[in-house]
C-alpha cells in the first residue's frame, strides 16, 4: 500500500523540523499512543492502541529515522508488533520546504501490514492510514499554530 500528502503548516521550515523530533509533540498527534520514548539519536519506541475495522489492538514497535537532512527532510521507518492482531511496518519519505512563512510538508509512504489486519481488507486499511496520516498532520499543524 502506498499513500501520498502534502500539507501546508503555518510555521518556519526548521520549528517544523524541531516538532518532527519532538516525542512530546508526536505523542500529542498519534491518536491511541499510550508512549512514545526516544530509543538512541535516531529512534524511537512506542506502545500505541489501534483500531482498524473489527480489530483492535495494542502496538508495540520501534521507529528509525534514516537519511537525515536537517531542516529538509528524512525517512522514517518503523514497524509494529500487535500479537494476534498482526503485524503493520513501513517507511515514509518527509521532505520539508518553506514557503514564505509557511512550511509544505509532503510524504510519500509505504505500508504492509500482516495477521488478522490483512483479513480485513486492503481498502479498508489503506482508509483508516490515510485518516490516521490526515489526523496527524491536523494535530500536527495545529499545534504549531494553524487553525
Amino acid at each position: 500500500m502506498n499513500l501520498t500528502g502534502e500539507y501546508r503548516i503555518p510555521a518556519p521550515r526548521e520549528k517544523v523540523w524541531d516538532a518532527l523530533n519532538d516525542p512530546e509533540i508526536l505523542k500529542q498527534c498519534i491518536d491511541g499512543c499510550e508512549e512514545l520514548n526516544r530509543d538512541g539519536d535516531n529512534g524511537f519506541t512506542a506502545k500505541v492502541t489501534a483500531k482498524i475495522g473489527p480489530v483492535k489492538a495494542k502496538f508495540g514497535g520501534k521507529v528509525t529515522l534514516e537519511n537525515i537532512d536537517p531542516p529538509n527532510g528524512y525517512t522514517i521507518r518503523g514497524e509494529g508488533a500487535g500479537g494476534v492482531a498482526g503485524f503493520a511496518k513501513g517507511s515514509a519519505d518527509v521532505k520539508l520546504t518553506q514557503d514564505g512563512t509557511d512550511t509544505v510538508l509532503v510524504y510519500t509512504a509505504r505500508a504492509e501490514v500482516g495477521g488478522k489486519l490483512a483479513a480485513v481488507g486492503s481498502r479498508l486499511v489503506e482508509g483508516v492510514a490515510k485518516k490516521t496520516a490526515d489526523d496527524f498532520f491536523g494535530k500536527f499543524s495545529k499545534l504549531l499554530g494553524g487553525a
